[in-house]
């Protein structure tokens, strides 16, 4: 595995956590936020095996499904809560009356749990 691909690995696993923190700490809304970026580090930590890398959101999430999805490596469902993990995070930054549940937020907390947990089986089957 690259070295890039452990950092990377490594940032999503600490953006789960604190996600975790965050929630706990009674603040869904930042913790919404960082369950994004969980998924988002783990989708870069596949492409980056790939030699494929993007500065943009959209083009990662766009070679994520084209790469991963499309192809049948990993199930759809993951580009789907990558893409609505987005959009969720959007809504917390920039939407001032925004408003998350616990329980909300720890199903997000799962499904990214979920995502960075098959995209390290991926690679350890696969490098």
């Amino acid at each position: 595995m690259k070295e890039e691909t452990t950092k990377l690995l490594e940032k999503a696993q600490r953006a789960l956590r604190a996600a975790e923190i965050l929630l706990k700490a009674g603040d869904p809304e930042f913790a919404a936020g960082r369950t994004y970026y969980s998924m988002l580090y783990a989708a870069q930590a596949l492409l980056r095996e790939k030699d494929l890398q993007y500065r943009k959101h959209t083009g990662v999430h766009s070679a994520f499904g084209e790469h991963f999805s499309q192809k049948g490596l990993l199930d759809k469902k993951y580009h789907r809560w990558l893409l609505d993990a987005f959009d969720e995070r959007l809504r917390g930054d920039y939407d001032c009356n925004a408003s998350f549940s616990e329980q909300e937020v720890s199903v997000w907390i799962e499904k990214a749990r979920d995502f960075l947990q098959v995209t390290r089986k991926y690679l350890e089957d696969n490098s």
